[in-house]
């Protein structure tokens, strides 16, 4: 039987070579993410793989995100698997001098976004007693490193609300789990760095992850047979040992 997946931030990263990887397997996907272009760019791409519905919208917003997800046609409406990789980083400054638009940022994509979406999706999976979900974390879920403070604590929110639906979503037969990758090269930096020249020497010195590093690890999670559950990976690059623990080639 076919699958459907909706993948939230698939317009970029680790999101976009999940998608990617979910087509080259027959998965139909239902790709999500705020860049209508890019959406375009990816739907046209990918049908040529497997069926693929995109939806243009912010999961921090309630409203939009429960409207989107109401909206999809028939042959989409029957989720199997929920990939909630949206997320994203602002700055990286001591507690004292953070920002509050970015720690608000943090706060309502990474964590309040995840639950909008997961909430609007669970109930058909309880309804059907089936179904995955994998939530994308980070390393920075798994420790504390300076001057990581809200992002992290966002990152430890999402572990801990996958545990908690592991624990309630267990009558009912579905798969919760977490992917936590250390440094992955994608768009993060950039974000996180606003443009600034930092962000460009972030990942030099060393070989990071790749994005189509994570994407292979997530369809390895939904690959596995019925009585199987991954519940929690973490993934470093070979250079990383811990968020501050990074072997650099001069």
């Amino acid at each position: 039987m076919t699958r459907t997946a909706l993948i939230t931030g698939a317009t970029s990263g680790i999101g976009e070579a999940t998608a990617y990887k979910f087509a080259e397997n027959g998965i139909n996907l239902i790709l999500c993410g705020r860049r209508l272009q890019r959406l375009n760019t990816i739907q046209k791409a990918l049908e040529k793989l497997t069926n693929v519905h995109i939806l243009n919208f912010d999961v921090s917003y309630k409203e939009a995100t429960f409207d989107a997800i109401a909206s999809l046609p028939e042959n989409f409406k029957d989720i199997d698997i929920l990939i909630n990789n949206a997320g994203n980083a602002h700055g990286l400054d001591p507690i004292n001098k953070g920002s509050i638009d970015d720690w608000d940022a943090m706060i309502d994509i990474n964590v309040k976004g995840l639950l909008y979406v997961s909430k609007a999706i669970i109930p058909q999976m309880t309804e059907r007693q089936s179904g995955h979900i994998i939530n994308i974390g980070s390393s920075a879920g798994k420790e504390v490193y300076a001057k990581g403070n809200v992002y992290c604590a966002s990152k430890h929110a999402v572990l801990a609300i996958t545990e908690g639906m592991r624990i309630d979503l267990n009558p009912f037969g579905i798969k919760v789990g977490a992917v936590s990758p250390g440094l992955v090269e994608t768009e993060f930096s950039q974000v996180r760095f606003k443009g600034d020249k930092i962000a460009d020497s972030v990942y030099k010195g060393f070989k990071a992850l790749e994005a189509k590093d994570i994407a292979e690890i997530i369809y390895f999670a939904v690959s596995r047979p019925p009585h199987v559950n991954i519940a929690d990976i973490l993934v470093f690059p070979t250079a990383q040992a811990n968020s501050s623990t990074i072997k650099k080639e001069l």
